[in-house]
């Protein structure tokens, strides 16, 4: 049995980072990581979909091109050329935190899967066909989250996605059928319509569902604005088909349709990378879902045994994961006393127009009690967005009306997630709502307008 100070178990944006600082203070310390270094987000989430979805921005800016009084001849999307576009980036940064692992002293880097056998013990099956024990006294879970699959009837009759395996398509589908309308659903849904493929989006409630209802109906809209079909409310009955067509039976508004395309993604939910583990052994409790509860030192119920990122269930971003590391880091090695209770949870949805998010929705801020001001603004009242010919969506920020504290803001708009960024700073600093009006901006950015936006409510 090999003895380490610490175990890391996952290299995700959490798990890298984390395990090559303990490694520079002196920790032995191993990671353990059953496919690539770099976790979902540089292998089949953030970096692959960015990279794809700037292509089908480009394609969607040519498409529209009179807007702007420009006329393109005719244009086709190589989608080939594209995956290879993404494949390369991948490929970049992988290698990129690959070589990080590799080069640090104190690090040992071990391929395979992870189950405990023991309460600080783990018995490894590596990629070589061998096995190895290990040890350490601190362990740190990072195992992440994989598609959730639906108990729908017929669906595992026939072939269907999920985000990781749509994204090595080489060929576009023909009509690409979405069961799920939250952040990967629509990021995918609006991508694959510039690309030119017809798109429908099955969703059982609304699409957005955490967010408020304004802002669900205005994406809505602006997705069905480009092509995309979208059925909310819908139960589906029945899926049905073969390799060549996909058929499914819902019920939405009272009636029942039947939906025909040539691809299905699965794009429901994630559910945790937790069954390989075998916490069992170890007296890691687990929730009904399989995620790991840790307090807010991000250590599960078993003392020196740490769970980051999305494993352990609520906010699932990568820059959340990123955050855990630092706490763990800031107190273990500095003895800190941080906490992830009261962190700002700030998040962008990746369609043109981006939805930045932070803080309270206006539903949560009134469910909490708060005496609150809404302040709106429609982008097409904002003078850089009608400049850059982007006037889709709008801003909102919830007020507390006593003290003009901002409590959260949505930012549906072109470079939304830019703007949202700002108000988290000015939540964070405890900038007022009537510090930001009378603020002086540079004109004409989006930004500027965050003076019109506090000014809807100005009393």
């Amino acid at each position: 049995m090999q003895k380490f100070d610490a175990i890391v178990i996952g290299s995700g944006q959490g798990g890298v980072p984390l395990a090559k600082k303990l490694a520079k203070a002196g920790w032995q310390t191993a990671i353990i990581e059953k496919r690539w270094i770099g976790g979902t987000c540089i292998n089949d989430g953030c970096t692959p979909t960015k990279a794809m979805i700037a292509c089908a921005e480009v394609a969607h800016t040519v498409a529209n091109s009179r807007r702007w009084g420009i006329t393109v001849p005719g244009f086709q999307v190589d989608f080939e050329t594209i995956v290879a576009r993404k494949n390369e980036i991948v490929t970049s940064f992988r290698g990129g935190a690959t070589k990080g692992l590799e080069k640090t002293d104190g690090v040992t880097i071990f391929y395979g899967t992870a189950g405990f056998s023991g309460p600080k013990t783990l018995a490894l099956k590596l990629s070589t066909g061998s096995t190895a024990t290990i040890t350490a006294d601190h362990i740190f879970i990072n195992t992440g989250t994989s598609p959730q699959i639906p108990d729908i009837p017929g669906l595992a009759q026939v072939p269907w996605l999920t985000n990781t395996t749509l994204l090595d398509l080489q060929l576009l589908p023909s009509h690409l059928i979405i069961l799920g309308g939250s952040y990967i659903g629509l990021e995918f849904g609006q991508m694959f319509r510039r690309f030119g493929c017809q798109v429908t989006i099955v969703e059982r409630t609304t699409l957005l569902k955490r967010e408020d209802e304004d802002v669900s109906a205005a994406m809505k809209k602006i997705l069905e604005g480009e092509g995309i079909t979208v059925h909310t409310g819908a139960d589906i009955k029945q899926v049905e088909g073969t390799a060549d067509a996909v058929r499914i039976v819902l019920h939405t508004h009272g009636e029942s349709k039947t939906i025909t395309g040539s691809h299905i993604l699965v794009a429901s939910g994630r559910t945790p990378q937790t069954k390989e583990l075998h916490l069992d052994t170890t007296g890691i409790t687990t929730d009904e879902k399989g995620f790991i509860p840790v307090n807010e030192k991000l250590e599960t119920s078993v003392p020196g045994i740490y769970a980051l990122g999305d494993v352990k269930g609520g906010p699932a971003f990568t820059h959340i994961s990123y955050n855990d590391h630092l706490i763990l880091l800031k107190n273990l090695l500095e003895n800190g006393n941080e906490t992830i209770t009261g962190r700002p949870i700030p998040y962008c949805v990746f369609t043109d127009p981006q939805l930045g998010r932070i803080g309270l929705t206006e539903k949560e801020a009134r469910e909490k009690g708060f005496d609150i001001q809404v302040a709106h603004l429609d982008m097409n009242r904002v003078a850089r967005a009608i400049e850059t010919g982007q006037p889709e969506g709008f801003m909102k920020a919830v007020v507390e009306k006593s003290t003009g504290r901002i409590l959260g803001a949505a930012i549906l708009g072109h470079n939304g997630g830019e703007v949202m960024s700002v108000l988290q700073i000015a939540m964070i600093a405890g900038i007022t709502a009537t510090q930001i009006r009378e603020m002086i901006f540079a004109h004409p950015l989006y930004a500027e307008s965050l003076n019109n936006l506090f000014m809807s409510i100005r009393e």
